[in-house]
């Protein structure tokens, strides 16, 4: 396992460090800031203004202007599809900055922010900009003597509050939706990675986007994002991270004025690989499906289900792929794996692995920090596991791979299912029967057959059980920002019923 520190990638100046609110960016009410990390070193990249209850009040103020008074919800979906437009034009025009702000933000690979998170962002956009003018209701067939039909309305303010492992796909997961639907926003992005959204911000102001619609607010999840939570005049709430933390914005939104909630949650997903499948490939999409983006990804296929026939030859190409992996600088493009995001995270993922071990797992390869500074994990592989242990339970959110052998497709099934999670899971086997059976029989809310992570804006995603409810991505995502009005009139001697 080598490491590579050396990066030709000059950091850009960071422009943008306040909050974002109503058009402006502005300092928070206490004037108070907070350090922002660059997990490479573990020292401060710079100062971020740090909101509170009361910049939420103020955010949600504009909002709420914004919708009630303002031109967003009453212009015509074509222009808002058009503002949007602009703005992933005006992404991909920066996509090398922002690229460099989630690379030094969250220990990403600059060159996958480059080649994926950031184009993906623009995607997400014009994706949803050509759907805000097709969002429609439909004509009722009712009963004698009344005519009725559905109209598809904007539900209104929107609280968005984002994780630090995707900052930019999420950010536009949710945004995109909402803004072609008509709402207005206050995004609280992550404390670890402010960076990118507190730019989005700026770059939707260029765009044309009117004032008020697009808030963004730093801060901490227990101050700021539980003012979202709590807020009486937020009208919707979409989250995507913790289960622990999902509960307590459900259980804010219930105190408070009852406002939905989505929820993308914890994951603790399996990969059933059977004994047909080719052994190079099933060990690439094992591998990538657990250690992509350091394995802070909550789809990550952290149980792998391996039939004994296999068994063997898999777990030999998985210690391989392990072992030849570059942990480093993620500005130097021959790293493979940064650091994970914060000091806590990277602690947490640690005792994880001392856990493991203490319940009597193998640990095959891994387990331990890589370099004296920065939060550098080697990727660790644990076999001799079962579903009692705690590393099989809990999701690590980490570079930790558990791998468990199975005899039939039954039992397979049902220990995919001994979880109380249901993000993602994955098949690989070339008899389209097992394909079948098993994406049916799975409780989950993404079946990948002979891939893994295979994301695309027109695939809906979101969970079953602990993992939450809704759904991002596709149309469907637009149902999470919108409500069904039913309108009744009656009809008088109409020739035909």
């Amino acid at each position: 396992m080598g490491s590579h520190c050396e990066s030709s990638v000059k950091i850009p100046p960071i422009k943008f460090t306040k909050l974002f609110i109503n058009g402006n960016f502005v300092d928070s009410i206490s004037g108070k800031t907070f350090d922002t990390i660059d997990p490479r070193t573990g020292e401060v990249i710079t100062k971020v203004s740090l909101g509170d209850r009361e910049d939420v009040d103020l955010a949600v103020r504009a909002a709420r202007h914004a919708f009630d008074y303002g031109p967003w919800p009453r212009m015509s979906g074509s222009e808002r599809g058009r503002m949007m437009m602009k703005l992933a034009d005006l992404i991909e025009e920066n996509v090398e900055e922002i690229a460099a702000l989630d690379a030094v933000n969250g220990g990403k690979l600059f060159t996958l922010c480059k080649a994926v998170d950031i184009p993906v962002a623009a995607r997400t956009l014009r994706y949803y900009a050509g759907a805000a003018d097709k969002i429609h209701g439909t004509v009722l067939k009712m009963s004698k003597g009344l005519q009725g039909y559905t109209l598809r309305e904007p539900i209104g303010v929107v609280g968005s509050i984002i994780p630090w492992n995707f900052p930019t796909t999420m950010f536009f997961m949710k945004a995109a939706p909402a803004l072609a639907t008509g709402c207005t926003l206050v995004v609280k992005p992550a404390e670890q990675t402010p960076l990118s959204a507190l730019y989005y911000a700026h770059l939707a102001k260029l765009a044309g986007i009117p004032d008020g619609v697009l808030n963004v607010v730093n801060g901490f999840g227990e101050t700021a994002g539980a003012a979202i939570g709590a807020h009486m005049d937020i009208d919707k709430v979409t989250f995507t991270g913790s289960t622990e933390v999902g509960r307590k914005i459900m259980a804010a939104a219930a105190a408070s004025n009852l406002k939905p909630v989505s929820l993308e949650l914890g994951g603790k997903s399996p990969l059933l690989i059977f004994d047909d499948a080719d052994i190079d490939q099933a060990a690439d999409i094992a591998f990538r499906g657990m250690f992509y983006n350091k394995g802070e990804i909550c789809v990550a296929s952290s149980r792998v289900y391996v039939q004994e026939g296999i068994y063997e030859k898999l777990v030999k190409k998985l210690v391989e792929k392990a072992k030849a992996t570059v942990v480093g600088d993620p500005f130097d493009p021959q790293v493979n794996q940064g650091p994970q995001t914060d000091k806590k995270q990277f602690e947490k993922i640690l005792s994880y692995i001392e856990r493991g071990k203490r319940e009597g797992a193998t640990l095959l390869t891994g387990g331990k920090q890589v370099g004296q500074k920065g939060y550098y994990i080697e990727p660790t592989i644990f076999t001799d596991v079962n579903e009692d242990m705690i590393i099989t339970k809990e999701e690590i959110f980490g570079p930790v791979m558990s791998l468990m052998k199975f005899k039939t497709m039954e039992e397979a099934i049902k220990r995919a299912n001994t979880t109380t999670y249901g993000l993602a899971s994955g098949i690989i086997t070339k008899n389209l029967n097992v394909a079948n059976t098993v994406s049916r029989s799975i409780r989950a809310g993404v079946v990948w057959i002979n891939c893994y992570t295979a994301f695309d804006v027109d695939c809906p995603y979101g969970g079953y059980k602990m993992s939450g409810f809704g759904r991002d991505f596709g149309l469907e995502a637009l149902n999470q920002y919108l409500q069904i009005k039913s309108v009744v009139t009656p009809i008088h001697d109409s020739p035909w019923h």
